[in-house]
């Protein structure tokens, strides 16, 4: 499916699977059984409660989360600590929330928090916010008031492991497990990364985010009208692209909101929401509406076609990945080609997905999806998708 893929094979750590997604798999019911699609198993125990989704927020937009949600949270996939932080944005007004503030608190590392007042603030920005891998994690919080806008002219936030502008921190840049990266009570709205390579012909996707190496983690976060290349093979993300992470943990998605409602959706070639290459993802109690795979001719491109297409919500090629929906929305996401909600390919066959405690429907398809699951199409382990609880409708 990928050519891009072959490289990355060579150099990824291949570690237990029940080892590397125990504690959201056991969050997220994913042994199988009393399935509305998929393969049988034993029933797992209801999901420990969560707490209420957050209000509705002041400024009108959809709020993070899918409010029907209720899978426990594992720890690891729990919002950071942030109270000592090392850097506040913002000396309580919105003119002092700017956006070389907000870039040099990312490149310096650590906890960042915002002190922009009592109301909502939008700060745009005029250059990307890039992680440097030779400083403490970077925690992102903007305490459910502050969006970081890329002004529908450039990615938000950027982290690449492998980039030596970014500083080389190990000989094996591709598979270490630093820095880790976690954005909370956050909106990225108005992210584009086509154009944004910074020279490099690996880095394409991500409108909001790009993240390549070590972790990364969204917590209680919104992505609105997020955008990247149009067309093309295996590029996507229009809010977020994995591409080959740590193989430590999956990118975690928890009690977010991708689009939520007409007009805030995102849009690109693959993955209108979320899109990875090597990478495993586990979304918890989240929203993903009204994203778009744009792009045409399907991964490879057909002869004649740019490519693309693929993965209206979520889009994933890899080998040994896994992807776990637990108390999650998928709806209104569309893709010209295949997988109006999500294409998953596992080049090898070893790939697993886990569906529980979801609702999955009216993501139309245009050319081809799996048979018996609409929406999604998945060449993967045996037995796979696995799903409990949940459904998986037109």
């Amino acid at each position: 499916m990928t050519r891009a893929i072959a490289s990355l094979s060579t150099s990824l750590r291949l570690v237990s699977l029940a080892v590397l997604f125990g504690s959201a798999l056991a969050a997220c019911g994913g042994g199988g059984g009393d399935a509305a699609a998929g393969s049988p198993g034993t029933q797992p125990p209801a999901p420990a409660p969560v707490p209420a989704p957050a209000p509705a927020p002041s400024d009108g937009a959809p709020a993070a989360g899918y409010a029907g949600g209720s899978c426990a949270v594992p720890a690891a996939a729990q919002a950071a600590a942030t109270t000592s932080p090392d850097h506040v944005v913002g000396t309580g007004t919105p003119a002092s929330c700017t956006s070389d503030a907000v870039v040099a608190a990312v490149a310096a590392g650590g906890v960042t928090t915002f002190n922009c007042g009592p109301d909502p603030v939008t700060i745009t920005l005029t250059k990307t916010a890039k992680v440097f891998n030779d400083k403490p994690n970077v925690v992102l919080d903007g305490g459910g008031k502050v969006t970081l806008s890329g002004g529908g002219a450039l990615r938000i936030l950027y982290q690449n492991t492998c980039d030596p502008a970014q500083v080389w921190t190990s000989a094996r840049c591709d598979i270490q497990d630093t820095p880790q990266t976690t954005v909370q009570n956050l909106t990225l709205t108005d992210g584009n990364s086509a154009a944004q390579t910074y020279g490099r012909a690996d880095v394409y996707g991500g409108g909001a985010i790009y993240a390549r190496g070590g972790r990364m983690k969204i917590v209680g976060s919104r992505f609105f009208r997020n955008q990247c290349e149009a067309t093309g093979p295996d590029l996507g993300g229009a809010a977020v692209r994995a591409f080959g992470p740590s193989t430590a943990a999956p990118v975690y998605v928890v009690g977010s909101t991708f689009g939520g409602a007409a007009g805030y959706g995102g849009q690109c070639a693959n993955g209108g929401a979320l899109s990875g290459l090597g990478a495993s993802f586990a979304v918890i109690n989240s929203l993903i509406t009204h994203n778009k795979a744009i792009g045409n001719g399907a991964n490879p491109a057909n002869a004649g076609t740019p490519g693309g297409g693929s993965g209206g919500a979520i889009y994933m090629d890899g080998n040994a990945m896994h992807l776990s929906l637990c108390g999650s929305s998928l709806h209104d996401n569309s893709a010209n080609e295949g997988g109006g909600a999500v294409f998953y390919v596992s080049n090898d066959l070893t790939g697993t997905m886990a569906i529980a405690d979801s609702v999955l429907q009216a993501n139309p398809s245009g050319r081809f999806e799996t048979a018996g699951l609409p929406g999604i199409f998945v060449l993967a382990a045996p037995g796979q998708p696995v799903v409990t609880r949940s459904t998986i409708a037109k």
